[in-house]
C-alpha cells in the first residue's frame, strides 16, 4: 500500500473535528465559492447546497473570479466570497480573495494549512487540520473542505461511517475496472461537482481519460464514445434516480460497465444519505477508485505525472 492509499483509508479520523467545530454564520445576498482544481469542483457542490437551502450561490474558478468577476456576477452588492485552498497559497485563489477585498466584498477563506496566505488575506478564516502524510493528490483535505462548505450551507453531511461503508463497497471493483480505458462520471445538482472531482482524481492518479457530465446531458453527443472499454460511474440523485437508471441501461447496452452509487449498476453501492450530503458520502470511494485504476496500471500515485502539491504562477 503506497502513501496515497494509506492516507485515503486513514482519513476518517480527521472528520470528527470538522463535523463538530464551530463555523461562522453565512449571510449574504449572493455567495460566491471559488477555488482551483479539486477545490473548484468542491465549490460546485457547495454552491448547489447553498442554492438548495434558499441561499443564492455560484461557483467560479479562482483565476476567473480574480480577473473577470463581472462576467459571472453582474450585481455584486451584498456578495460574500468563500475561497477554498488546501495549501492556502494557490495563486489564483489567493488573487480571488484579494481582488474581492479590493472590490469591497467580505471574504471567508478555508484552508488546511495553518497561518497560510489565504487565511491571512481573508476577513474570516477556517483552518482544517489534515493528514500530515497527504501528498500531491488531494484526498483528506478535499473531504474536510467539502464537509465545512456544506455545513456553512446548513447541510448535515454524511458521517464517517456512511462514507466508510461506501468506500468498502468498491473494494471488489478491480475486475470491473481491469483493462478499461475510458471513464465517465455522471451526477446532477450537488453531485455534479462530485462527479467532476471523481473524474479528476482518476485522471491525475491513473493517467486515464475521464469525463464528467450531467446524466441526461450525456445522451446529447458524448455517449458516442461509449464502447466495451468504458466505465461509467453514476452518482444517483434520489429524486431523479429512475430516469438516471435509464441512462445506465443505455450505456450498458452499448458495452459499458457501470458503478452505481445509490442506484443500479454492474456494481451497485448503497447510500445512506440524500441531497447534498451524498457528495461527502461518495467522495472517499471515488478517491479509492482512482487509486485502484492506477494500481491496475502499475502507477505510483504518490508521484502523479506533471503535478505538484502546490500550484503557483
Amino acid at each position: 500500500m503506497n502513501v496515497t492509499e494509506k492516507v485515503i483509508r486513514e482519513q476518517f479520523a480527521f472528520w470528527e473535528g470538522v463535523l463538530t467545530c464551530a463555523l461562522p454564520e453565512v449571510k449574504a445576498k449572493t455567495v460566491v465559492v471559488t477555488g482551483c482544481g479539486t477545490s473548484y469542483y468542491l465549490a460546485q457542490s457547495i454552491a448547489a447546497a447553498f442554492n438548495a437551502a434558499g441561499q443564492t450561490a455560484l461557483a467560479v474558478p479562482g483565476g476567473e473570479w480574480a480577473r473577470r468577476m463581472g462576467s459571472y456576477l453582474a450585481d455584486r452588492e451584498g456578495a460574500l466570497v468563500i475561497g477554498l485552498s488546501r495549501s492556502g497559497t494557490t495563486t489564483e485563489t489567493v488573487q480571488a480573495v484579494e481582488a474581492s477585498r479590493r472590490a469591497g466584498l467580505p471574504t471567508l477563506a478555508i484552508s488546511c494549512e495553518e497561518g497560510s496566505t489565504i487565511l491571512k488575506a481573508a476577513d474570516r478564516a477556517i483552518y482544517l487540520p489534515t493528514h500530515a502524510e497527504e501528498g500531491i493528490v488531494m484526498s483528506v483535505s478535499a473531504s474536510l473542505m467539502l464537509i465545512a462548505g456544506l455545513r456553512l450551507a446548513g447541510v448535515t453531511p454524511a458521517d464517517a461511517g456512511a462514507a466508510a461503508a461506501a468506500m468498502a463497497a468498491v473494494e471488489g471493483a478491480d475486475g470491473l475496472l481491469q483493462g478499461r480505458r475510458h471513464f465517465v462520471y455522471l451526477g446532477a445538482g450537488p453531485m455534479y461537482g462530485a462527479a467532476c472531482e471523481g473524474g479528476l482524481k482518476l485522471m491525475e492518479m491513473s493517467i486515464s481519460f475521464s469525463q464528467a457530465f450531467h446524466p441526461l446531458e450525456y445522451r446529447h453527443g458524448p455517449i458516442s464514445l461509449i464502447d466495451e472499454g468504458s466505465v461509467v460511474v453514476m452518482l444517483y440523485s434520489a429524486e431523479t434516480a429512475a430516469e438516471e437508471a435509464k441512462v445506465v441501461a443505455e450505456v450498458q447496452a452499448k458495452g459499458a460497465k457501470v458503478v452505481g452509487f445509490g442506484g443500479p449498476g454492474d456494481l451497485s453501492v448503497s447510500l445512506a444519505t440524500t441531497g447534498p450530503a451524498r457528495a461527502v458520502e461518495v467522495l472517499p470511494a471515488l478517491q479509492l477508485l482512482g487509486e485502484k485504476v492506477a494500481l491496475l496500471k502499475g502507477l505510483d500515485t504518490s508521484q502523479p505525472r506533471h503535478l505538484t502539491k502546490v500550484v503557483v504562477l
